[in-house]
């Protein structure tokens, strides 16, 4: 390598530099810092005591944190493939270059910008069987109220669609965004060849749309994941633990008991969870690639 190159090299380093710094400072060293965490059992106070792997024994003998895990699972297999067929249906039905699409983009993306207290109190008003809206309609039509937050079949679906409705206008703004670099002339060029819409659809858009839709299935997979807010403040984590997460479980252990070395065990193996989950998503898609 010439004096030449490495100058170069060495100037681009200086200009990412500021960056990787604070990449560390913000994730990096607290990363390492929990690992470590994890082997003492500690408080908030600051106490701590080595204790090895005991976190972690502790952690796969834990039922509660099993039931949190398959919880979490469930919530992403009932959000993520309605939230994705939504925001892609939504973005196919709102590509177009008029001022009704452009006010209904805005009225589905609206949610996204709301905080999550806003939208498990909008959802709360509408659910609860006393006095919510829905139960007031079902009174109203003669039948018994629905018990969406109190019943444990029925308090992941309450979840679920709550956080569909709020996560559902960023999935439609990207799919919006590959829909528009798709160009005109290969769906013109299909149509002249006598492709109905449904062969458009699985022909053009599709296939063009599939870096999209990855990133959208992994954005949300890792989001869902890492659930918290809808199920703090919804339902509490209840009935009997029915909508408890990863995370709520992570946030009682350390806030509610002040078991801050085994919270942190178990927000490492959840970082493993969305680590492996996101890999494999993404060997699959890659694979897919290679084979066409």
């Amino acid at each position: 390598m010439t004096a030449n190159a490495r100058r170069v090299d060495l100037a681009g380093l200086w200009f990412v530099l500021p960056f990787l710094l604070l990449y560390s400072v913000i994730l990096i060293w607290p990363l390492l810092r929990g690992i470590s965490l994890s082997f003492h059992r500690a408080d908030l106070f600051g106490a701590r005591t080595f204790v090895g792997l005991d976190n972690y024994v502790r952690l796969f003998a834990d039922p509660i944190f099993w039931q949190s895990v398959v919880n979490t699972f469930l919530l992403v297999l009932i959000v993520v493939p309605p939230l994705t067929a939504i925001a892609l249906g939504l973005a196919l039905a709102l590509n177009k270059r008029t001022r009704a699409s452009a006010l209904f983009r805005g009225v589905f993306f609206a949610p996204a910008v709301l905080s999550v207290t806003i939208v498990t109190l909008i959802w709360r008003f509408i659910l609860t069987p006393d006095a919510g809206l829905v139960a007031e309609a079902a009174q109203a039509l003669g039948r018994e109220p629905i018990p969406f937050l109190s019943d444990p079949g029925l308090a992941l679906p309450a979840l679920a669609l709550t956080t569909i409705w709020w996560s559902l206008g960023f999935p439609m703004m990207l799919f919006l965004a590959g829909l528009q670099q798709i160009p005109e002339d290969m769906y013109e060029a299909a149509a002249l060849d006598g492709a109905g819409p449904w062969t458009r659809f699985r022909r053009i858009t599709l296939p063009s749309l599939r870096r999209t839709l990855v990133l959208v299935l992994m954005t949300q997979v890792a989001a869902q994941l890492q659930l918290f807010g809808q199920a703090q403040l919804l339902t509490g984590g209840g009935p009997s633990g029915a909508s408890r997460t990863v995370v709520l479980y992570i946030f009682e252990a350390s806030f509610g008991r002040w078991e801050l070395g085994y919270a942190t065990a178990m927000a490492e193996m959840l970082f493993l969870l969305v680590l492996l989950v996101v890999v494999v998503q993404y060997r699959a898609t890659m694979e897919k690639e290679v084979l066409r």
